[in-house]
């Protein structure tokens, strides 16, 4: 006998309590089989395509595109033979009670965790373009029919979708504003920045530093057979500065635990490193990175940035940063003044590396010079301790062989 089933949006495993809804893949009257990708969500962490538990016809969509859905709401409505126990996805994620975790293992039968949530599968329906849900996303942003970006044997990309845009003139004359909903990766972004801000005492400071001699070593050290086909880069080298200096510094590398009233000293480095991506500025951290030599962390560095312009880097990859890097000095920019993530006690900013004129035993002479910001807590950091982080990390890029009495 026929019944109406209606599928509630999981919480996917991450504790978060919502998600948007990007793009239905079906629509009412559609025939669905059991794990065909019925729609893409984005949260805080990832693109994520919802397959359906059951298979059957598509009776009504419950919510729209582009809406703000919380965890449990309804979002479609299918006519099916098969009854599949829905309760199960409220209270989805791990701290949910244990009868619901028996319950999971019963969805899971129909619907594999790994469907649940990946963000890299380019799985389609019929007549719909072959794309990966980050090339979906800015699509979307940038009004680009993905049906005319048609690259051979393979997924549509982000590049593609960038490289279409580009050929046509799309503005309309007259076109003076255009309004793009406020959702995904850059509303939480923006949530979390207003929270550090508003909750987060921050003290910056900056030191500009002669690095011509850290400048020369990479030099070096890119000729070498150990850095062979190595992306060696000034940021590599800085974060394993970081790395050394938070081991010296420990209130740089801890947290402010409100709840329980205690202060929380790391004693590993799971080193953010900001990446701007299609989708916006996300922050995946390296985990342990403390025990990574200079190659290993070169390495990460490259394969991690390359996995988050993708769309690809997993909810374990986005979270649990300890200290942050960004890299203003990529886009010419000299400093600049960098807000912490909340559950960080501080974030260094790596400006551009230039030739400069540098007062050299009183002559003046041309000199790598760069300049350094460091913003803090000032619950957890005194600034003292903020500018003697910041002045070892300067001494160390200003002779980098001191490192060796470190290591």
């Amino acid at each position: 006998m026929a019944q109406d089933q209606e599928f509630r949006l999981p919480d996917l495993g991450e504790g978060l309590t919502e998600a948007d809804l990007v793009s239905w893949s079906v629509a009412p009257g559609d025939h669905i089989e059991l794990n065909q990708t019925i729609a893409e969500v984005e949260t805080a962490k990832a693109l994520v395509e919802l397959p359906s538990p059951f298979a059957g016809i598509v009776a009504e969509l419950l919510v729209s595109a582009g809406d703000t859905v919380p965890v449990g709401t309804p979002i479609i409505r299918v006519t099916t033979d098969a009854v599949v126990r829905q309760d199960v996805l409220v209270g989805y994620g791990p701290s949910a009670a244990p009868e619901s975790r028996r319950r999971k293992r019963v969805l899971h039968e129909a619907v594999p965790e790994a469907h649940m949530a990946t963000d890299s599968s380019t799985a389609t329906t019929p007549g719909r373009p072959d794309a990966k849900p980050s090339a979906r996303q800015l699509a979307r942003e940038l009004d680009v029919d993905l049906a005319v970006v048609s690259p051979a044997g393979r997924a549509i990309t982000v590049d593609d979708v960038r490289a279409h845009r580009a050929s046509p003139v799309s503005v309309a004359i007259g076109e003076r504003e255009t309004r793009t909903k406020i959702a995904g990766v850059r509303k939480h972004t923006a949530e979390a920045m207003v929270t550090s801000v508003r909750t987060i005492p921050h003290v910056t400071e900056f030191v500009t530093v002669d690095v011509t001699a850290t400048v020369e070593l990479l030099e070096h050290l890119r000729t070498t057979p150990q850095f062979q086909n190595v992306k060696l880069t000034p940021l590599a080298f800085v974060s394993k500065v970081v790395t050394l200096t938070l081991a010296q510094h420990p209130t740089l590398n801890s947290s402010w635990d409100d709840d329980n009233h205690e202060i929380v000293t790391k004693h590993y480095v799971n080193l953010g490193i900001a990446v701007a991506t299609p989708r916006g500025l996300m922050v995946p951290s390296i985990k342990d990175a403390q025990d990574l030599g200079l190659r290993e962390l070169c390495e990460s560095l490259s394969r991690l940035a390359e996995k988050t312009r993708a769309g690809d880097a997993t909810p374990g990859e986005l979270r649990g940063g300890t200290f942050s890097i960004t890299n203003i000095g990529v886009f010419g920019v000299d400093t600049g003044t960098p807000i912490i993530n909340p559950g960080e006690a501080g974030i260094l900013c790596l400006g551009s590396i230039g030739k400069r004129p540098w007062v050299v035993d009183d002559e003046v002479a041309v000199r790598w010079v760069t300049t350094l910001g460091l913003s803090f807590d000032h619950r957890l950091v005194d600034g003292e301790q903020g500018s003697k982080f910041l002045a070892a990390i300067a001494a160390t890029l200003h002779d980098p062989l001191t490192l060796l009495a470190r290591i």
